[in-house]
């Protein structure tokens, strides 16, 4: 038997003496643990809509917003073109719970009656937040809001047609960030560009409920090299 072989074996070995608690289970929602999002767009009449997510995820200045298609915001998203994502923060967490179970919809879509969900027409009153004027994009940011993108939309796309367990109409968004407001105490000292990672505190939904960040668990070595170097070069400077 060759080298090969014995390291394969041992492999085999391995796998089927090494205790196992997996069980094939089937849950309802894959909530993993991701930020919470509340998106700010503009209705048809000029007023402002929020809707809390947390099907988002970034790459450089760009995001995927995974939404429904009879939502409020995938119609105007549609129509604009534009939104802001407020990213919460735990401090948050009241407000985002009071707006879980609204639509800015009229009438309730089919598909959100059966949890609840009620029509309503002024999301910051409601929650208890307060608009702020954006630099580039109509829609208001959250003045709660430690991180606040202004965003416009670059693509969208069918979800979910193909999958049998998906059951409604869903979408996703690629939208491209075009300018960050930052709480000036959540950055790096000295520098307007870093986000401090000990400072910043996203609320994060996990199974349909809200948790926290913990503790640092160990160093990471993709923290070793200077941070600007994930900028494109044509928008590095000596400050980044």
């Amino acid at each position: 038997m060759d080298d090969q072989s014995l390291s394969d074996s041992s492999i085999v070995k391995s796998s089927a003496t090494t205790e196992s608690f997996h069980v094939i289970s089937e849950p309802a929602v894959l909530y993993l643990g991701t930020p919470v999002v509340l998106i700010t767009s503009e209705n048809e009449d000029g007023s402002p809509n929020i809707s809390p997510m947390s099907s988002a995820w970034w790459l450089g200045w760009g995001c995927m917003l995974g939404l429904l298609g009879s939502s409020k915001t995938t119609e105007n998203m549609r129509r604009t073109g534009e939104c802001v994502l407020n990213v919460a923060s735990i401090d948050m967490a009241s407000a985002v719970d009071r707006l879980a179970l609204t639509t800015g919809s009229n009438p309730v879509p089919s598909n959100k009656m059966e949890m609840g969900v009620q029509f309503v027409p002024d999301k910051f009153g409601h929650a208890g937040l307060t608009p702020a004027n954006s630099d580039i994009v109509r829609s208001p940011r959250i003045h709660e809001s430690p991180v606040q993108l202004e965003s416009k939309v670059h693509n969208e796309y069918q979800y979910g047609a193909n999958n049998p367990r998906v059951r409604t109409e869903l979408v996703t968004f690629e939208v491209c960030i075009e300018r960050i407001h930052v709480d000036s105490r959540i950055l790096v000292e000295g520098n307007p560009n870093r986000i401090d990672p000990d400072k910043w505190r996203p609320l994060i939904m996990s199974f349909r409920e809200f948790y926290g960040l913990g503790d640092k668990v160990q160093p990471s070595r993709l923290s070793e090299f200077p941070e600007y170097y994930y900028k494109h070069p044509k928008f590095r400077g000596p400050e980044s």
